[in-house]
């Protein structure tokens, strides 16, 4: 599936399913903007968290006008739908299905009736305890209701957007502060009202979000700072955990419904985020190339050319060649233009396989020993395509060195990682790994070098799928994917 910032999931084997991203989402209160078109902007920004549906949500006072659609942020809307998109307030979602499936039904925002209008609700992550939450909706909206949203399969969004709608309180805000306490997961949540935009993340804050001032005196807030960049607005400062924000002609009102235990996930840093975005304070670009620098400490080697798989390896190479000392290099070009398509390779693309998104520099490669870095190996069939490409180029000697420890669990905060049976890492030592991949070593960076890279401290951070060590309780429909034990890999 495409990222929209130029990376296409690890570059990925056709086919070739790699760690998918949490969703995107965005909201505005601004009187004086053109608030469906910074809404769009700011998806385009966001467009790597999400890329099968997009959607935008607008309140002129009286009425929400919702347009979503399948598809990217620029394949959903055009100019004149976001003509049509009139109003002071928006909210907007760039989709990838972690709960419920992917059809136009489960397209956020998502809409519900409330007390005294509607609430339009976008979601970014994933809750645990759905279960409870179908459970509430039978007690508060009768068992009709649990019925119709148990037949439907209804996506977690779609549950919290039927709560928010209990009518025995006055105002979405009482409301709100009611629910949120129930909910358990990850979630960082942007809706709105006819008058007001909401936001509220989570108490172990899992997933980033902030908050930004326009310099007409709107409100934004958002996943990541560049789509606060891309609309220019000032970033404010983080939404906290367990923080709920209303948002209106009034300014800006905390409320806390939780007690804050941060544990922000580290594949932010990683890999999901962008590179040009700040999360605690840190640089996501300055903490993947402390990460190679720390590769490089950990797991040096003798070799000619440090390389990217590119885009998501680059920065951290970079880092591993300014400690090595080893020249830095592009040994493989990209195919910019590669993205969504339905038409299946032949047989003979198949087996042609990497080629259709990267293709190696054979003057750059030949003859060399080559240190080949990339953020992190799920499956490893997209590494062996490439370790085999650069041989077959002439590469003297191939060393995959990995910015993070191994992904040898599940996660069930708004990632969608490979089954555990899938993972390359579960069950196999990294010298069958590296058998497994054809290249001569194969280092992974640990994970105290991977976290002293993001400068949060341990337990500030979310490492589960690396150490199996879960901040929130898993689903309990969910517990049997743990069952295989992992080997030890340092």
């Amino acid at each position: 599936m495409p990222r929209g910032d130029g990376r296409l999931n690890h570059d990925l084997l056709p086919g070739e399913k790699g760690p998918q991203d949490a969703c995107g989402v965005f909201g505005i209160w601004a009187p004086d903007e053109e608030v469906a078109k910074l809404t769009y902007f700011g998806l385009y920004a966001l467009q790597h968290r999400g890329q099968e549906s997009a959607g935008i949500a607008t309140s002129m006072g009286d009425k929400i006008l919702v347009f979503k659609d399948m598809g990217l942020v620029s394949q959903v809307f055009d100019e004149g739908a976001l003509e049509a998109l009139q109003g002071h307030i928006a909210v907007g979602h760039a989709r990838y299905s972690t709960t419920g499936a992917s059809t136009w039904a489960n397209a956020q925002p998502t809409l519900g009736p409330t007390k005294h209008g509607t609430v339009a609700l976008g979601h970014n992550g994933n809750l645990t305890n759905t279960h409870r939450l179908l459970e509430l909706v039978g007690e508060r909206l009768g068992a009709e209701r649990r019925a119709e949203m148990e037949a439907r399969g209804a996506s977690d969004t779609i549950l919290l957007t039927a709560l928010l709608g209990w009518d025995r309180y006055d105002t979405v805000t009482e409301t709100a502060i009611e629910l949120l306490p129930h909910i358990e997961g990850a979630f960082s949540l942007v809706f709105m009202d006819e008058d007001t935009l909401y936001a509220a993340r989570d108490p172990q804050g899992v997933r980033p979000l902030v908050l930004g001032e326009m310099p007409s005196g709107g409100y934004v807030v958002a996943s990541e700072t560049p789509a606060l960049d891309i609309v220019g607005a000032r970033l404010v400062r983080e939404v906290e955990p367990g923080e709920f924000l209303t948002i209106d002609a009034s300014g800006v009102r905390s409320q806390r419904f939780a007690t804050a235990d941060p544990k922000g996930c580290v594949f932010e840093y990683v890999y999901l985020a962008r590179p040009d975005t700040t999360i605690g304070g840190r640089s996501v670009h300055a903490a993947r190339v402390e990460m190679g620098r720390a590769l490089a400490r950990e797991h040096p080697v003798e070799a000619d050319m440090v390389m990217p798989t590119p885009e998501s390896g680059t920065p951290a190479a970079v880092g591993y060649a300014q400690q090595s000392g080893i020249p830095f290099g592009q040994g493989l070009t990209k195919n910019a233009y590669v993205g969504r398509t339905f038409i299946q390779p032949s047989q003979t693309l198949r087996q042609l396989g990497i080629r259709l998104k990267l293709n190696p520099l054979r003057e750059q490669i030949a003859g060399k020993r080559l240190v080949v870095v990339d953020d992190s190996i799920v499956r490893g069939n997209t590494q062996r395509a490439i370790v085999a490409m650069l041989r077959e180029a002439g590469a003297a000697e191939v060393h995959v060195r990995i910015s993070s420890p191994p992904v040898q669990w599940p996660c069930f905060y708004g990632i969608d990682f490979a089954t555990r049976e899938e993972l390359a890492a579960v069950g196999h030592s990294v010298e069958e790994i590296r058998d497994q991949l054809g290249a001569d070593s194969l280092g992974y960076i640990s994970a105290e070098g991977m976290i002293a890279a993001t400068e949060q401290s341990r337990e500030r951070l979310c490492t589960a799928c690396f150490t199996g060590e879960y901040p929130i309780a898993p689903p309990i429909n969910a517990r049997h994917l743990l069952a295989i034990q992992p080997v030890e890999v340092a």
